[in-house]
C-alpha cells in the first residue's frame, strides 16, 4: 500500500504533480469527508477517486451508467497493473456469484456497477461484506431529473449510504447547473460535504457559429489549411461515414466511428487517430469519453446537439494540453427546423412506450409475468419493419426505457450465428475419421450445446475458440466448411444492439409507475432545446460568456477570442477602397470565385463579400458563366 497521494501518481501515471483541484478532493476523501467534484471536461475527474483508493486498504466501488466508459477504465486500469472488474447487465447468475465472491477475495482494488445492479438483493448483501474504502458516483448529473441525461436507476445510488454509512461518497460530473448539484448532494445524502467546483471555463478555446448554406464547403475549408489534429460531430451512424468519406476526397485523412462497429475496428480507428495517423475522426456524440488526446486543436460540429451540457462536454474535447484550441458549430436555418424535428417530435409518451414495451415482449417471446435474464442480439430495422414503427421515435422510447431500468440497451457490433447438424451422428463419425484435423473443434462445439441436432441452436465462436486455443477466425472457416460439406445448417446475422430485460413483463404497470416523470422530462428537454438554439442565435455576448452563465458562474469576464468578441474588437471603418483595390488586382490576372478571393485575402469574409456587391452594384466587375467575376 502506497502512503502519499504523490507517490501513487507518480508510480501509476507518471505525472508529478496534480492539476487544479485534485490534490484538495484527494485530501478530502482520504480524510472521510464527502466530496462534490464539478470538474470540466478533461480536468482528470477519475484520478480524484483511483488515488485515494489506491491510498488505502479496500477497494474502491465506483457506479458508473456507461457500459462502454466501465470498460475503457476498466482496461486502463488494467494496464497499469491494477486490478479491477465490472459488474454490469447480462452477467448470468452463477457467474456474478463468483465475481462477487472475486471481489471479496480477490485482491481487486475496483469494482464498476451499473446502478441497477444496486437493486438486487444478493449484490447488496456482498457490498455490506467488502472492506470499501470509497464510493464513487461518476456522471453524477444523472441522479437529477433537471440534468441533461437522467437515468432513475441512478437514484439507487443512495442505497450505498445505507450499506456502507461510515464509507465516504465521491460525486463527480463535468456538467451540473446549481440545481443538478443541489439535486446530487440530497439525494446522495452528503453529510457536511466538501463541494469543488473549478471553474468550467476553457479560456484557450474559441468558441464559434458559423451560419453557412454549405457546410461541407465549410468543413473541408477549416481542414484543408492545417494537418492538426480535430474531431467531427454528427448524429447519424450514416453520416460518420458520409462526412468522413468527402474529407479524404479532399486531401484530408479521415475515419469515423461510432456505436456499431466492432470492438476490434474500434480498437484500431482509434489507435490510428490517437497517434496521429488520421487526422480527423468523425463520429456519433459518444466518441471520446474517458480518451485522453491532448493536442485536439479543433472541434466541428456538423449538426445542432439537443442541449448545452452536450455541447460544451463534446466541444471539451479540443485542446486539453491548454494550448490554442477551436470549438466551431456550422448551422442553417434548415438544421434549425430539422433539430426541433428530431428532438421535440419525437419525444416518446407514455401511450407510445406502452406500445414499443408490448412490441418488444412480443417480438421476443415474453409472456406475462415472465422474467428472463437472457441477452437479447436486436435486429432493429426488422423490429420496426415488422411493427411499421417510426424508427427515430422508437428507437428514442427504448432509450426512455432503458433510462427507468425497464430495460437494457447497449449497442455493440455482433454476429449471430446459430447452427445445426443436419446429419446422422454415425455420419459425423465418419467426417471426423476423414477430417481428423477439425475433429477437435467440432467435438468442443457437440459438447458445449446440447440439442444441436434437433433445432437451430445459437453458438458463441468466441467461446469455441478460447475452448481449443484457436482463432475464431479458424472457427469460422470450419462453420462455412462444414455447411458446404452438407454437415449443418449456417446462420449468421450481423446486430448492433443487445437488450436485456430488467423486470417481469407487465404491460400497463410498468410504464404507468413513471409516466407522469416522462411527461416532465418532455418539457424539461423541450427548455433545453429553447436554450441551445438561443446560444446560437445571440451573437451579442460572449460565446464563453453564454456557457459558463448556463453553468451558473458569474462575474464571467469576456473570452476574447470567440466570433462574438472578435466581431467587436473589428474596426467600424472598414476600408472597402483598400479591398477593392486588391480585388482588381487578382482579377486581371485571372477571373476568380468568391470562394477563391475569400481564401486569398486577409479580410473577413463579410467585408469581401460586401466589397465584392458595391463593386457589382458600380459596375467594376461583372460575373461569367462560370460563376466566377472578372473585370468588366
Amino acid at each position: 500500500m502506497h502512503k502519499y497521494p504523490e507517490e501513487i501518481l507518480k508510480k501509476f501515471w507518471g505525472f508529478s504533480n496534480f492539476r487544479g483541484s485534485q490534490k484538495k478532493v484527494i485530501d478530502a476523501v482520504l480524510n472521510q469527508q464527502d466530496v462534490l467534484a464539478l470538474m470540466p471536461t478533461g480536468g482528470g475527474k477519475s484520478l480524484c477517486f483511483q488515488v485515494p483508493a489506491l491510498a488505502q486498504d479496500g477497494l474502491c466501488i465506483v457506479v458508473s451508467p456507461l457500459i462502454a466508459l466501465i470498460h475503457d477504465q476498466i482496461s486502463n486500469l488494467k494496464q497499469r497493473g491494477i486490478k479491477a472488474m465490472a459488474l454490469t447487465g447480462g452477467i448470468p447468475f452463477d457467474e456474478l456469484i463468483t465475481l462477487l465472491d472475486n471481489c471479496l477475495y480477490g485482491g481487486y482494488k475496483f469494482v464498476y456497477l451499473s446502478p441497477e445492479r444496486l437493486q438486487q438483493e444478493m449484490v447488496q448483501d456482498k457490498i455490506r461484506q467488502m472492506n470499501v474504502n470509497l464510493i464513487a458516483i461518476d456522471e453524477a448529473h444523472c441522479i437529477s431529473q433537471w440534468g441533461h441525461d437522467f437515468r432513475p436507476a441512478y437514484l439507487e445510488c443512495a442505497k450505498l449510504r445505507e450499506l456502507l454509512p461510515e464509507t465516504p461518497i465521491i460525486a463527480l460530473t463535468a456538467t451540473a447547473t446549481n440545481r443538478v448539484a443541489t439535486d446530487i448532494i440530497d439525494n446522495l445524502v452528503f453529510n457536511e460535504p466538501l463541494i469543488v467546483k473549478d471553474s468550467f471555463s476553457r479560456p484557450n478555446i474559441a468558441f464559434g457559429v458559423i451560419t453557412c448554406e454549405d457546410k461541407h464547403y465549410r468543413l473541408k475549408q477549416r481542414f484543408e489549411k492545417s494537418d492538426q489534429s480535430g474531431i467531427v460531430y454528427v448524429r447519424t451512424r450514416r453520416m460518420t461515414q458520409d462526412i468522413a468519406r468527402f474529407l479524404n476526397s479532399n486531401g484530408c485523412k479521415a475515419d469515423f466511428f461510432h456505436g456499431g462497429i466492432a470492438k476490434k475496428e474500434k480498437q484500431e480507428k482509434l489507435k490510428l487517430w490517437l497517434t496521429d495517423q488520421v487526422q480527423v475522426m468523425v463520429a456519433t456524440n459518444a466518441f471520446g469519453m474517458g480518451v485522453d488526446k491532448p493536442n485536439v486543436r479543433t472541434v466541428v460540429h456538423f449538426q445542432i446537439p439537443d442541449c448545452l451540457e452536450n455541447y460544451y462536454q463534446e466541444a471539451g474535447r479540443a485542446g486539453r494540453d491548454g494550448s490554442p484550441a477551436k470549438a466551431v458549430l456550422l448551422t442553417n436555418n434548415f438544421d434549425v427546423a430539422q433539430m426541433r424535428q428530431q428532438f421535440l417530435g419525437a419525444l416518446p409518451d407514455a401511450a407510445f412506450l406502452k406500445k414499443v414495451y408490448n412490441k418488444l415482449n412480443n417480438y421476443f417471446q415474453i409472456s406475462i409475468g415472465e422474467s428472463t435474464d437472457e441477452i437479447f442480439q436486436f435486429p432493429f430495422k426488422d423490429f420496426i419493419a415488422a411493427y411499421r414503427l417510426n424508427s427515430f421515435l422508437t428507437y428514442n422510447a427504448l432509450r426512455v426505457l432503458d433510462q427507468y431500468s425497464v430495460i437494457a440497451l447497449s449497442e455493440s457490433f455482433f454476429k449471430k450465428i446459430e447452427i445445426q447438424f443436419i446429419v446422422s451422428q454415425n455420419s459425423i463419425f465418419d467426417y471426423l475419421d476423414k477430417n481428423s484435423g477439425s475433429a477437435p473443434m467440432i467435438q468442443t462445439i457437440l459438447r458445449t450445446y446440447g440439442g444441436i441436432f434437433d433445432f437451430e441452436t445459437k453458438i458463441d465462436p468466441s467461446l469455441i475458440a478460447r475452448k481449443t486455443k484457436v482463432s475464431e477466425k479458424r472457427i469460422f472457416d470450419l462453420l462455412k466448411k462444414l455447411k458446404k460439406d452438407e454437415i449443418i445448417d449456417y446462420k449468421s446475422k450481423k446486430t448492433d444492439l443487445e437488450i436485456t430485460f430488467l423486470v417481469p413483463r407487465d404491460d400497463e404497470r410498468t410504464i404507468n409507475v413513471f409516466a407522469k416523470q416522462v411527461e416532465e422530462r418532455n418539457q424539461i428537454k423541450v427548455a433545453k432545446v429553447d436554450q441551445m438554439l438561443g446560444y446560437l442565435h445571440t451573437d451579442t455576448v460572449c460565446r464563453s460568456k453564454q456557457i459558463l452563465s448556463y453553468f451558473g458562474e458569474k462575474k464571467v469576464q469576456a473570452c476574447g477570442i470567440c466570433d462574438v468578441c472578435r466581431k467587436r474588437h473589428q474596426k467600424k471603418a472598414v476600408d472597402f477602397q483598400s479591398i477593392s483595390s486588391e480585388i482588381l488586382a487578382i482579377l486581371r490576372k485571372k477571373s476568380r470565385t468568391s470562394r477563391v478571393l475569400i481564401k486569398i485575402l486577409d479580410h473577413s469574409e463579410a467585408h469581401i463579400l460586401k466589397t465584392i456587391q458595391r463593386m457589382l452594384e458600380d459596375g467594376q466587375i461583372k460575373v461569367n458563366t462560370m460563376n466566377e467575376y472578372e473585370i468588366r
